[in-house]
Formats: structure tokens, C-alpha cells, sequence
């Protein structure tokens, strides 16, 4: 393990600790530190049964959830990219609770972590908003690694996150992240839990890991471009997405029947067993090509 992260070791006796609340906090990474109490025991309960299970931390800032996971779990990955405020957090922390990482997270390698851990990943933290979409792709393609993960985010990202069809909330976002698991919306925060303030609420959500690809019938990567196919103009209907991926439009016209689906149908209305229905009868006539490269999408929530 410690030849693969890039770990702090503890500082010597006498080092100050815990965190102080004067360190400022740095924009340009989106730090908003969690000061409010309730809400810090609140996710951590949330978290769930985690003794003797391995926690990583997203992003433990000045160690406000941290501290309440090392009183619960057996160990904690504490990945950290700010590096004054990974030293400090090793100032605090006895090495054999909380393992501080400063990297990335998007650079963070969950599969190691859990073969080193011997089991699947425990996962939590206060997401910084500006990489809040990539972070959950990131868990997403790390799903192998992963029991559950309770986060932070931005409110209006949890509202699409969770959002089901026919909600204006339901895009490739939702339809993505609820491919690889369930994901239930817990409590919101108000701006006045941050120091500082940003200038939004968030919500704390929980995302259980359980792929739905099998059970569906859809091979992974294939149908999750397949969904960016069908989400990349939101004005427009499902089949224009399509035939604008390139797909025939009478082999479209007869999937969209096949799979029970209404011609005019837009994409935010239809359900995903029906996407993986139409995706099959796409599949089996040939009309989803394994090379194709998913147009941008005018989703900017991923």
C-alpha cells in the first residue's frame, strides 16, 4: 500500500493538535470546511456498521468527519490534496487510525486500496464542487472496489443525481450513477454549516454500489455511451439523439416500438429498463457500432 500512495507520516510529540479554525481555506481547490456538529455525527451514523472496516475519506480538509470516522471505523484513508493541511492532519491522527494521503482522488487508485484493505471500500467526504461530476465517475468506474459511499454535494447535483424519470432533475448524470447502485437523498445544509459559507446549499446523499448491467442485459461501457447518445440534446426527442448519433432512422423507429417506448419520446421520461430494451434491440440489428465516440453532451452536470 505504501509503496503505491504517497503518505505522510506522523509528526513528532508536541506538534499542535487538533486543527485550528484560523487555516484558511483556498477557493481555488473548493474548500468550504463542515463546522456543524450535529451534521458532522449525523454523516458519520449515516456511513453505517464500518468497525474494523476501511473508510476512505474524500478530502478531510481540517478533519472535522474525520475525527468522527476514527472513533468508528477500523481505518481511515484520509486523501487530502492540499499539502499544509495534510501535514496537519498527521500532527493529529495516530498513524494506525488514519493513513493521510495527499493526492488527488481522481489520481487514486480504489482497486489497490481495497486489495490491500481485503475488502470492498467504505467511502465519505464533502466533495469540493467544482470536480463534484468526475468524482462520482471516478467512484463510478471504481465500482468493483466499493460497498457505499456517503456524500457531500452540491444540492441542486444531488437533486440530478437522484432524480428519476420524468422529472426535469433526470439526465445522463442520474441515469448513469444509478446504473452502478441506488442513491437516496439523506438531509440538506444550509450555507451557515461551511466556514466559509459558499454560496449554495448541500446535501448529503448515499450511494449503495450494486451494477445493474447483467440483470439488464447491456454490456457496461457500450451502454453508458449509449446513454450519452441519448441525453446529448436535452430539447431534443430520444430517436433525433439517435439518429443523430449516426444510428438508421428506421432501425431506431423499430427499437423505440420494440422496447414499449413512444416515438416523441424525449430521454428524461423514459426509464432505464427501457433504455436497456432498446439498447438490446439496437444491438442485435447492429445499429450501436462498438467504436462509436459519444457526441459532447450539452449536460453540463457531467
Amino acid at each position: 500500500m505504501a509503496s503505491l500512495l504517497r503518505l505522510h507520516s506522523r509528526a513528532p510529540a508536541g506538534a499542535r493538535l487538533p486543527l485550528d479554525e484560523f487555516m484558511p481555506s483556498k477557493p481555488k481547490l473548493g474548500q468550504n470546511f463542515l463546522r456543524d456538529a450535529q451534521a458532522i455525527e449525523r454523516i458519520a451514523a449515516a456511513v453505517g456498521g464500518c468497525e474494523g472496516r476501511t473508510v476512505v475519506e474524500i478530502g478531510p480538509g481540517r478533519g472535522a468527519i474525520t475525527r468522527a470516522l476514527a472513533g468508528r471505523a477500523g481505518r481511515v484513508l484520509a486523501i487530502e490534496l492540499d499539502r499544509a493541511l495534510a501535514a496537519r492532519l498527521c500532527e493529529e491522527f495516530a498513524p494506525e487510525r488514519v493513513t493521510v494521503v495527499e493526492q488527488d482522488v481522481l489520481e487514486f487508485d480504489f482497486a489497490a486500496a481495497a486489495a490491500a484493505a481485503g475488502e470492498r471500500l467504505t467511502v465519505a467526504g464533502n466533495l469540493p464542487y467544482y470536480i463534484t461530476s468526475p468524482i462520482l465517475l471516478k467512484l463510478a468506474a471504481s465500482h468493483a472496489a466499493l460497498d457505499r459511499a456517503v456524500l457531500m454535494v452540491q444540492r441542486e447535483v444531488a437533486d440530478r443525481v437522484a432524480a428519476g424519470p420524468g422529472s426535469r432533475d433526470f439526465g445522463v448524470l442520474s441515469a448513469s450513477v444509478q446504473m452502478y447502485g441506488p442513491v437516496e437523498k439523506l438531509f440538506t445544509l444550509p450555507p451557515s454549516a461551511f466556514s466559509p459559507p459558499p454560496e449554495v446549499h448541500s446535501t448529503v446523499i448515499r450511494w449503495r454500489f450494486a451494477p445493474r448491467f447483467a440483470e439488464m442485459g447491456v454490456k457496461e461501457s457500450e451502454f453508458i455511451q449509449f446513454l450519452r447518445h441519448a441525453f446529448a440534446q436535452k430539447r431534443k426527442t430520444l430517436a433525433n439523439n439517435l439518429r443523430a448519433a449516426g444510428m438508421a432512422a428506421t432501425l431506431v423507429a423499430a427499437g423505440l416500438a420494440d422496447a414499449g417506448i413512444e416515438p416523441r419520446a424525449r430521454a428524461e421520461t423514459v426509464a432505464l429498463e427501457s433504455f436497456a430494451a432498446l439498447w438490446r434491440s439496437l444491438q442485435s440489428e447492429g445499429a450501436t457500432a462498438k467504436n462509436e465516440v459519444a457526441p459532447e453532451t450539452t449536460d453540463t452536470s457531467i
